[in-house]
């Protein structure tokens, strides 16, 4: 029987955690601190400036077209930023901090110049976190937020957006778009015409990707899911590289051992760490509005 406290809800960044090396999974989605009974995470300068540039973009959707530019898009990433200022955004230095900042102030003028999607009419799923059941036989949830539903009136569909701070592409192989196809097209009424990736920092334009299979995409997930169910069961969760660990759990891991210094508490109560000593890589009903 079915039952979403005890189903097991996989998304696109803890599928990605399982693939990449179990441990890392384990320890960014199921292990709890013992003291504290919340989940752990490693704050960075790249994840501070992707949140805090999305948080504005995002913020966009719930206004009306004609008030989305009312207020500037500056002034409001100012107010965000004050929320991961300092240690709190993994940051080190003044001067580092000042870098990622200015990047993110170029994105948002680029998003003012050139509004593209942001401009037209978008879909609000009405989940503060979208999700379903991707298999309700095998208890399993499929969630996750997606950054923009562009809505077209005259053809009644859907175009999803994804917004990228990264300086690099998105990997070919990336499940995302397969999982968010999936997730649109079950969360909300509006058929899905296409899909793109706007590179903020690297382009004023969209670059529009080819929507995955739909069939192809739940059969996929659902097979990776349905592996992460097993591990989760069997509580074993081992990195591919052995006890010498990996580069995705081996951060983690200096945080179960005291390496990491706590900086603060997430809205989702995840009890925030950084390393600063080591060097950092960059890595839905509806409605419309």
């Amino acid at each position: 029987m079915s039952d979403k406290f005890s189903a097991t809800w996989v998304s696109h960044s803890s599928i990605k955690d399982f693939l990449n090396c179990p441990r890392a999974y384990y320890l960014n989605n199921v292990y709890r601190d013992p003291y504290t009974n919340h989940k752990i995470q490693i704050i960075s300068p790249p994840l501070s400036l992707g949140s805090a540039v999305h948080e504005v973009i995002e913020s966009l959707s719930v206004l009306p077209t004609e008030d989305r530019f009312k207020e500037s898009l500056l002034k409001k990433f100012e107010n965000v930023w004050k929320k991961c200022s300092g240690e709190k955004g993994g940051f080190v230095s003044s001067d580092q901090e000042q870098q990622y900042k200015k990047r993110g102030e170029a994105m948002l003028a680029r998003v003012i110049k050139n509004p593209g999607p942001v401009a037209n009419l978008a879909v609000k799923i009405k989940q503060d976190l979208p999700h379903y059941w991707l298999s309700e036989d095998d208890n399993i949830i499929l969630c996750g937020k997606i950054d923009w539903l562009e809505y077209l009136p005259d053809l009644d569909v859907v175009n999803i957006v994804d917004f990228k701070t990264s300086k690099r592409e998105e990997e070919g192989d990336s499940l995302q778009l397969p999982i968010y196809h999936l997730l649109v097209s079950n969360t909300q009424k509006h058929k899905v015409n296409k899909a793109s990736y706007w590179y903020l920092e690297l382009s004023e334009t969209l670059v529009e990707k080819q929507l995955p299979d739909l069939e192809q995409a739940y059969k996929q997930i659902l097979q990776i899911a349905k592996r992460i169910k097993l591990q989760r069961q069997l509580k074993i969760f081992k990195c591919p590289n052995g006890e010498n660990g990996c580069k995705y759990c081996r951060p983690l891991e200096k945080v179960l051992r005291g390496e990491a210094k706590q900086v603060g508490i997430s809205q989702y109560n995840q009890d925030i760490y950084i390393l600063p000593w080591e060097e950092k890589s960059e890595e839905r009903e509806s409605e419309v509005l």
